[in-house]
């Protein structure tokens, strides 16, 4: 009797726990709604999201965050491009095929790298990284998207590495011992067992690792030059939604349409990154089925 009282308060409390962080999550969105939804009214939402021209503070004001859209995508895109392959090329060499002493000092490498503050890699885009791209490549600044790109792709390759490491780690050892047991070499196992049994894990480090690079403020207030304007090139700096509502939000008289138009783009931000992950839940259901079949 003790026992099942026990069991059913254990219950009731991990239930207690999941429905506070889903109501805490709703809290947060109803009030990020409340907030922003008034200036569609004002604008539009066709020309909020569309608007080329971001002036807050001319006389009359223009919030179009098209630009801020098309800086973060460009960040997004180049710096997965980067951290991605790193990524997952650190953790099959880690879970696969280095010594047990290497293993270990690079693990502790990149468990430092993902410790590091983002104001602390901004810094090292700020005094390395900018002067190094300014004077290589001959540019007006050095705070561009390149560099906001490297830097967030230094920050999300630790997630990726470690996440994929671990999925690569769950694979049965039954299944690399009957690929060897066939003749396959150690190159092949990986590559046609290893990979495909753990592509669900893979995809969702990638998953994780890209969502950090969407929602970083820091490195991209730092590094990435702070012009609201679509940039022509890659040496071009941007503003990214999440810098611009980091370094205006602060300056913006509450309840006024800068204020509103914060949260707005809040909203905007909050609906690309749920787009993102219905995407590559998708994408991870699928990896996993491919997996499955493989095998």
């Amino acid at each position: 009797m003790k026992r099942t009282i026990k069991e059913v308060l254990i219950k009731l409390f991990f239930a207690f726990i999941a429905f506070t962080s889903v109501l805490v999550l709703t809290l947060i969105v109803v009030f990020l709604f409340r907030e922003g939804l008034p200036i569609f009214k004002k604008i539009g939402i066709i020309g909020f999201i569309f608007g080329k021209e971001w002036y807050p503070t001319y006389d009359p004001p223009s919030f179009g965050i098209w630009p801020l859209i098309v800086g973060s995508i460009y960040v997004t895109v180049i710096s997965c491009l980067i951290a991605v392959p790193l990524g997952v090329l650190t953790a099959i060499y880690i879970a696969e095929i280095a010594p047990l002493k290497i293993k270990e000092v690079l693990k502790s490498i990149i468990e430092l790298l993902a410790g590091l503050p983002s104001v602390v890699l901004g810094f090292f885009g700020m005094v390395f990284l900018a002067p190094w791209l300014q004077n290589t490549f001959d540019l007006p600044t050095g705070l561009n998207i390149v560099n906001a790109s490297i830097v967030l792709a230094i920050m999300a390759v630790p997630t990726i590495s470690t996440i994929s490491e671990d999925a690569l780690y769950a694979v049965p050892n039954e299944f690399k011992e009957a690929s060897y047991a066939l003749g396959a070499t150690r190159f092949e196992t990986i590559i046609k067992v290893a990979i495909p049994a753990a592509l669900s894990g893979i995809s969702t480090a990638i998953i994780l690792g890209m969502a950090r690079a969407v929602g970083e403020t820091m490195v991209v207030l730092m590094v990435a030059g702070g012009a609201a304007a679509i940039p022509g090139s890659l040496f071009d700096p941007v503003r990214p939604m999440p810098a611009s509502i980091a370094a205006e939000m602060g300056e913006a008289p509450f309840g006024s349409l800068h204020y509103q138009a914060l949260f707005a783009t809040g909203i905007v931000l909050f609906f690309l990154t749920l787009a993102f992950n219905l995407v590559a839940d998708y994408v991870s259901q699928k990896f996993r089925e491919v997996g499955s079949a493989t095998l």
